[in-house]
């Protein structure tokens, strides 16, 4: 009886492994068709997503420190942000990204590269999300559940990353694979330049419609109050391209 469990376990072991085989060598014989352009289009915003995430912050920057650290006017400098904020704001993203890249790719393994794909994309939603909403007033706390929020959403990037990668690579062609995975990797190029377009944007839609002498002419008035609406939707339009994505 033993014998024969194992004997039936062994086949059935087998014939699943065939079954994998066949549909991977479908898959790479595969012409080119409808579900490979959205296959690149969801690898593809999940880099574009990823890079506009970890490299708006970099742009709003200066904004935070003329917002939340204007001592430095008394030495004649607009505002900015202490060098140890400043580390701490830009980098924290990137040591959530690192420390659960690994976890993220494992899952994908065990639970379904499409369920945890679904997980990661509603996470950096409403971290990007919450970023935009960091509450307090003063830059302690402002800062803090920033770069708290922050964090997690560098935890959501670093199940994107590897997941857009695999999910590409599987889904192409062997005629086509190289040139769908290097579409896919250039979108986390249009990704950095949108976050500093982005950010230009906004920045230039809130001087319009908020109008403020030069730093030169009137230290105090040239950060005018609304200007702490504009970082908060360069940060949550990082949502949108997320959520499209999970649609």
């Amino acid at each position: 009886m033993v014998l024969m469990s194992c004997l039936g376990q062994a086949t059935k072991s087998v014939g699943m492994a065939s079954n994998n085989l066949s549909v991977l060598e479908a898959l790479d014989s595969a012409c080119t068709q409808w579900y490979h352009a959205k296959a690149i289009v969801i690898a593809g915003m999940g880099f574009f997503t990823d890079a506009y995430d970890l490299f708006c912050i970099s742009t709003v920057s200066k904004l935070l420190g003329c917002l939340y650290y204007p001592y430095h006017h008394a030495s004649g400098e607009p505002g900015k942000l202490p060098t140890r904020v400043k580390k701490a704001v830009i980098g924290v993203a990137l040591v959530g990204t690192l420390t659960r890249q690994f976890v993220f790719g494992w899952l994908g393994d065990k639970l379904g590269r499409k369920k945890v794909y679904g997980i990661t994309l509603l996470l950096m939603t409403l971290c990007a999300i919450c970023s935009g909403l960091s509450f307090g007033y003063s830059p302690k706390a402002v800062i803090g559940t920033l770069c708290f929020f922050r964090f997690w959403l560098g935890f959501g990037i670093s199940g994107d990353f590897p997941l857009s990668a695999t999910i590409i690579s599987e889904y192409a062609n062997k005629s086509t694979r190289g040139a769908f995975i290097a579409a896919v990797f250039a979108m986390q190029a249009m990704g950095i330049i949108f976050a500093g377009r982005v950010s230009m944007t906004v920045s230039h839609l809130f001087l319009q419609a908020n109008k403020a002498p030069s730093f030169e002419e009137n230290s105090v008035l040239s950060v005018q109050p609304n200007a702490d609406y504009a970082w908060r939707i360069v940060l949550m339009l990082g949502a949108l391209s997320a959520l499209l994505k999970y649609y």
